[in-house]
C-alpha cells in the first residue's frame, strides 16, 4: 500500500491520499482557546531552555546519596521509628537547612511525602529504578506514609498527623491529605509487583469512593477525616477541588482493578466539580480534573463540558485562594508567563513544584482531546522557559535573595518561589531587589530556619516530570513534548508527541523517530503524514500550530469503530470522527 504525500508548503499542512483514503479526513481538528494562554508571548525572552531531564537525573544521584560532603548535605537520613510499617525507611529535606528535619531533630520523624513520594516519581520518570538504587528499595519505603495506626487508611503528607504538628505543621489542610495518594497511585503504576503496594492502592481507592459518597456533592470543606468519614471546616478556605483528586484516583484505580465502583466513584466526584459555579482553586488538584473529564470522554464516551476547569486553573480567579492561577507577566524584561501560584501576592508569587505538578496532567489531556493542542503547546513553552528562572545557576545574582548561598545546591536545588515585589520584608529580612526576584519560604515556616532554606528540596524533586515531558528539537523553540510520559495506568498506545510552532512562519522540525520502520499519523490534520519511515524525519508545521504526532508501525492494519481510529487494536485517535 502506497502512500502519497502532499506536502502544502505554504500552509505548513500535509494531506495524505492513499489507496485506504477513508483514513484521510480534510478538516482539521479545531483548536479552542484559553484567553489567560492567549496573553502570553509567543517567544518569551530571553529565551532558554534548559536540560530538565539531565537536572532530574544530577538531582536523584545526589540527593539519594548519604555520603555526599558540604554544608547541610546530606539531604537524605534513615528513619527507623516504623511508623504504620515495621521497616526502615527514610525522609529528604522540605528545604535546605530545615531545623525541623535530620536524624537530630524529632528522632528523624518529621519529614514530608511531597518531597519523598514526589523525588521517587520524579527519578522514576527519567528512568532510575528506585525499588533498586545503591541496595535500597526507596518506592517500598513509601509505605510508611500509608497512615494505618491512625486507621485513616490513605497515604498521607507525614507519617502519621502528629509528626506534622511536631515541626509546626499546618491544621488540617485538606489537598495536603489528598495529594500524597495522587503521587502515589502514579509512583506505583512504575512498580506494579512492589509488595505491598496493591492493598494501599484498594484502600485508598475505597476511602476516597466512601468518601465522595459521604459528601453527597458538597466538597464545601477544609479538610475530610477519613478515619471517622467526616468533613470538618477550620479557618483555611473549603477547597473544592479536591474533588479532581479524588477523581483522579478512582478512574486510575478503575484502570488498575476494573471495578465498576471506581468509574462510578470517579464520574461523581468529577461531577462535583463541574457543578461548582464559581472557581474554587486551591493549589494543584484543579487540573487533574480537566485531564479525568477528556480521559472519560474519550474512554469512556461521556459528554462532559469542561473547559471552565481549565479557564479555572489558568485565570487566577479563585475565590478560595484569591488570585490562585498561572502568571502572565513581563517583569523588568523578564517573560514570567506559565509559572503557578498566586497572580497577586508580592505582585506574583510563582512556585516550582505547582508548575512542575501543573504539567503532569495538562499535557496527557492533550492526547485524549487534541482540540487543546495549540494551547497547551504555548503554555508550556512559556512554563519551561520561565521555570529555569527558580534555579541560582540560571538568574543572575542580582534577581536572588541570597546568591551567596548558591554554592550549596550543587546545581539541583532551586528557589521555592518568584515574586514581582521588589521591597518585600519575610521574617527580617529585607530586599531591595528588582524582580523577578528568587526567594523561598523556609525562613517563614520556621524563624529559626537559616536563609539558605529558601532553596526548595521538596519542589526541586518534581522535576523528573519536566524531565520525562519537554525534549529539544533542532528548532529552538519548538519543544517536542511526551504525551505518555505522564499519562498513568493508560491503555496500550504508540509514542505520541505534541509540537508547537510559535514562529510567525512555517518551520521544518526535524526528530528521530528510531529503527523500527513506521508511518506518522498527525492527530490533529487527522491523517497520516508519511509512511515507511525510519530514522530522522522532517516535517512542516504551519505558524502559531501544534502538530501531534503518532508512531505507527508500518505494517499496522488502520481501522476505524466507533468514531475511534486503530493501528491494530490501539487507539491512535479517540475523536477520528465525531459521535453520529
Amino acid at each position: 500500500m502506497k502512500y502519497i504525500l502532499v506536502l502544502m508548503i505554504g500552509l505548513g499542512i500535509y494531506s495524505c491520499k492513499t489507496e485506504t483514503s477513508k483514513f484521510t479526513i480534510e478538516n482539521p481538528v479545531d483548536q479552542l482557546h484559553l484567553s489567560r494562554i492567549d496573553s502570553m508571548p509567543n517567544l518569551p525572552k530571553p529565551f532558554k531552555i534548559i536540560d530538565f531531564h539531565q537536572i532530574a537525573k544530577d538531582y536523584d544521584r545526589l540527593v539519594y546519596d548519604p555520603n555526599q560532603t558540604g554544608m547541610y548535605w546530606p539531604l537524605i537520613w534513615k528513619d527507623n521509628s516504623r511508623k504504620n510499617v515495621d521497616q526502615e525507611t527514610y525522609g529528604i529535606y522540605t528545604a535546605m537547612g530545615d531545623v525541623r528535619q535530620g536524624i537530630a531533630h524529632y528522632d528523624g520523624i518529621f519529614h514530608e511525602s511531597l518531597a519523598s513520594i514526589g523525588s521517587v516519581l520524579g527519578g522514576s520518570l527519567v528512568g532510575v529504578d528506585k525499588s533498586n538504587q545503591n541496595g535500597k528499595n526507596y518506592a517500598g519505603m513509601l509505605k510508611n506514609y500509608f497512615n494505618s495506626e491512625t486507621k485513616w487508611d490513605i497515604m498521607m503528607n507525614n507519617t502519621c498527623p502528629e509528626v506534622a504538628q511536631l515541626g509546626g505543621g499546618y491544621a488540617r489542610d485538606w489537598w495536603y491529605d489528598v495529594y500524597p495518594n495522587v503521587m502515589f497511585y502514579a509512583v506505583a503504576d512504575f512498580y506494579p509487583n512492589e509488595t505491598g503496594f496493591e492493598p494501599i492502592l484498594r484502600s485508598v481507592a475505597d476511602k476516597f469512593y466512601e468518601a465522595d459518597a459521604v459528601l453527597d456533592g458538597d466538597y464545601s470543606y477544609s479538610f475530610f477525616n477519613y478515619a471517622t468519614m467526616q468533613p470538618t471546616k477550620n479557618w483555611i478556605c473549603s477547597q473544592e477541588d479536591v474533588a479532581a483528586g479524588h477523581a483522579y484516583v478512582l478512574y486510575s484505580a478503575y484502570q488498575k482493578f476494573n471495578d465498576p465502583k471506581y468509574l462510578k466513584g470517579a464520574k461523581s466526584s468529577l461531577e462535583v466539580l463541574l457543578n461548582q459555579k464559581e472557581n474554587r482553586f486551591y493549589e494543584i488538584l484543579m487540573p487533574f480534573g480537566a485531564y479525568v473529564a477528556a480521559r472519560l470522554n474519550a474512554e469512556e464516551d461521556t459528554n462532559y463540558e469542561y473547559s471552565k476547569i481549565l479557564d479555572w486553573t489558568f485565570d487566577g480567579t479563585s475565590v478560595c485562594r484569591e488570585g490562585w492561577g498561572v502568571l502572565v507577566d513581563n517583569w523588568n524584561g523578564y517573560d514570567i508567563s506559565g509559572i503557578v501560584g498566586s497572580t497577586v501576592d508580592q505582585g506574583g508569587f510563582g512556585f516550582l513544584m505547582n508548575t512542575y505538578d501543573t504539567m503532569w496532567p495538562l499535557v496527557p489531556m492533550v492526547r485524549y482531546d487534541q482540540r487543546y493542542a495549540n494551547a497547551i503547546g504555548k503554555w508550556m513553552l512559556n512554563a519551561a522557559n520561565a521555570s529555569r528562572l527558580f534555579y541560582p545557576y540560571e538568574i543572575p545574582d542580582e534577581h536572588q535573595t541570597i546568591p551567596e548561598e548558591k554554592e550549596h545546591t550543587k546545581g539541583v536545588i532551586a528557589y521555592e518561589g518568584l515574586i514581582k515585589k521588589s521591597h518585600y520584608v519575610e521574617e527580617g529580612l529585607y530586599l531591595d531587589l528588582e524582580a523577578p526576584i528568587a526567594i523561598g519560604d523556609g525562613m517563614k515556616w520556621n524563624k529559626d530556619n537559616p536563609k539558605v532554606s529558601q532553596f526548595s528540596v521538596y519542589g526541586s524533586g518534581h522535576v523528573g516530570i519536566a524531565g520525562a515531558i519537554i525534549s529539544k528539537t533542532n528548532v529552538d523553540n519548538i519543544l517536542q513534548l511526551d504525551l505518555l510520559a505522564t499519562d498513568f495506568y493508560k491503555s496500550e498506545a504508540h509514542p505520541s508527541y505534541l509540537y508547537y510552532n510559535p514562529n510567525p512562519e512555517v518551520k521544518a522540525v526535524t526528530i528521530s523517530t528510531g529503527a523500527q520502520e513506521l508511518k506518522i499519523y498527525d492527530a490533529i490534520q487527522r491523517a497520516f503524514i508519511a509512511e515507511n519511515v525510519i530514522g530522522d524525519f522532517t516535517f512542516n508545521i504551519a505558524k502559531e500550530h501544534a502538530a501531534l504526532l503518532v508512531f505507527v508501525p508500518q505494517k499496522a492494519v488502520i481501522s476505524e469503530k466507533s468514531g475511534k481510529l486503530y493501528a491494530d487494536e490501539v487507539v491512535i485517535d479517540y475523536h477520528y470522527k465525531s459521535k453520529e
